[in-house]
């Protein structure tokens, strides 16, 4: 990972061990956990939301939420302005999602690819520059 990068991840219940997972492959100076902190029944928003806006208000640089589909955390953080969260299932799609939308948080969907995929994914998205020109254009006419 990128030094000086600082990252915000979060998750729901059903992807609490692979956040577990994740935080071991990243820098602890360079984290901003938002929980949950165990694998007991939550709702995903009250995660999805505090990641969004750490890297939404520049507090962080990217982000990474999981939940069982990833679905539930990616409409939520794609509410925020300047947000553009993209479910990843393979190091392709993180390759795409950082080099042509310039996704800024990563969704992983814990029910359906191996935590080693997971790390992967990460690893890919937060190598990935964007790569601006005519994909610059078309993420410009994103926000509502």
């Amino acid at each position: 990972m990128k030094e000086g990068l600082k990252i915000a991840i979060g998750a729901d219940h059903a992807g609490f061990d692979y956040k577990q997972a994740l935080l071991a492959d990243i820098p602890a100076d360079q984290l901003k956990d938002f929980g949950t902190y165990s694998n007991t029944s939550v709702d995903y928003p009250d995660f999805a939301h505090p990641v969004a806006s750490a890297v939404e208000s520049g507090e962080c640089d990217l982000g990474i939420l999981v939940c069982g589909s990833a679905n539930g955390v990616a409409i939520t953080a794609n509410k925020h302005q300047g947000i553009r969260a993209a479910i990843c299932w393979n190091e392709e799609l993180a390759v795409l999602a950082r080099s042509h939308n310039n996704a800024n948080i990563v969704c992983i969907p814990a029910r359906f690819i191996s935590i080693d995929e997971a790390k992967k994914i990460v690893q890919a998205f937060f190598a990935t520059e964007f790569e601006g020109g005519r994909h610059a254009t078309r993420v410009g006419k994103i926000s509502c």
